[in-house]
This record gives structure tokens, sequence and C-alpha cells, in this order.
């Protein structure tokens, strides 16, 4: 938990799993089921995030929905800014996105440059038949002209906040944390 006095606990670990049982069942109501489906999940938050979903819609559904990652690393327009102390990540999508309705997974959805880094990268991996956003947390501050299609909390931040995510040695999110 977090304990600082610049710290708010934005949602804990009951929280995120209502608003991710909440995507999950927004997820199949979208898509009228699992057809054709997959998750993948930005590294690390989004991957971990990606796997939860997975889990909340197999108890609904009673079936797996395929799971992947991917680094966005070298597609990040910031890269040569940061590419002496950024190492690049694992892609493991084990599966065609093509024709798939691919739901692209984050923990945060802040600026929107991440997600235009992970829709070019998915590109390389095959052409979707369409490509839906969803994210834990919309803190707001876009630059580029994104949105999620599904949401678990919005939360209107100032440019000097910002949102933490917090995973557990398993890669369980714990708690939603707005540091001030």
């Amino acid at each position: 938990m977090a304990t600082d006095s610049t710290q708010t606990v934005i949602l804990d670990n009951s929280g995120i799993r209502r608003a991710l049982t909440r995507i999950s069942h927004e997820i199949l109501e979208k898509n009228k089921g699992l057809a054709d489906v997959v998750l993948v999940g930005i590294q690390s938050g989004g991957a971990y995030i990606a796997r939860e979903i997975s889990l909340c819609m197999e108890i609904i559904e009673g079936e797996r929905v395929p799971v992947g990652s991917i680094d966005i690393t070298l597609y990040r327009d910031d890269f040569k800014q940061q590419a002496p102390h950024k190492s690049v990540g694992k892609t493991d999508i084990s599966f065609s996105l093509e024709g798939k309705r691919v739901v692209l997974v984050d923990d945060v959805l802040f600026t929107g440059r991440t997600i235009r880094a992970a829709l070019d990268a998915l590109m390389d991996y095959g052409r979707p038949c369409c490509i839906q956003l969803a994210v834990l947390i919309d803190r707001g501050h876009r630059e580029l002209p994104i949105r999620a299609d599904f949401v678990g909390r919005n939360v209107p931040t100032s440019l000097k906040e910002n949102v933490e995510v917090t995973f557990d040695e398993t890669q369980q999110p714990v708690e939603v944390v707005l540091e001030k």
C-alpha cells in the first residue's frame, strides 16, 4: 500500500479486479463473444493486464482467448534520445493477427505516443480486421488523436502528477497510485 503523503491510492486490488471484469464484459459485448478476438499487451504493464483480462474472459465464456505481448521500444518516437538507456524487450505473439479483432492493452493511457508506437509495431505482425484499445487507467493529456475503447477508470491529472500501477512478484496488479 502507498504510505507516502504525496501518494493517493486510486484503485486498490479489489477495485482493479472490478475494473478488469467490467472491461472483459465490454470487450465480449462489443465483439459479440470471443470469435477472432486476441489480446496483445504492451510490455510490461499492459502485458500483465492483458493476461488478467484473458483470465476474466475465460471465467465468463469458458474458453481461452489468445494473449500476446509486444515490445514497442524500437517504434518509439523518442528512441534515439533514449537509445543508450533503453533495452529492447521481447515481443511474444504466437498467433496470426490476420483478420483478427486485436484488443491492444496497456495499463495507463497518457499522451497516446506509446499507443501510436504499438500500432506501428502491430502492423509488422499482420493485418488485423480491427484494433481496439483497452486501458486500466486513462489519465488524459493526449498529444495524438487516440482514445480507448475500453477504460477501467478515467483519472483526471495534472501534468505534474504521475499514475503508477504497481504489480507484485507474480505480476498481479496490486494498486494504482496517483503521485503528486
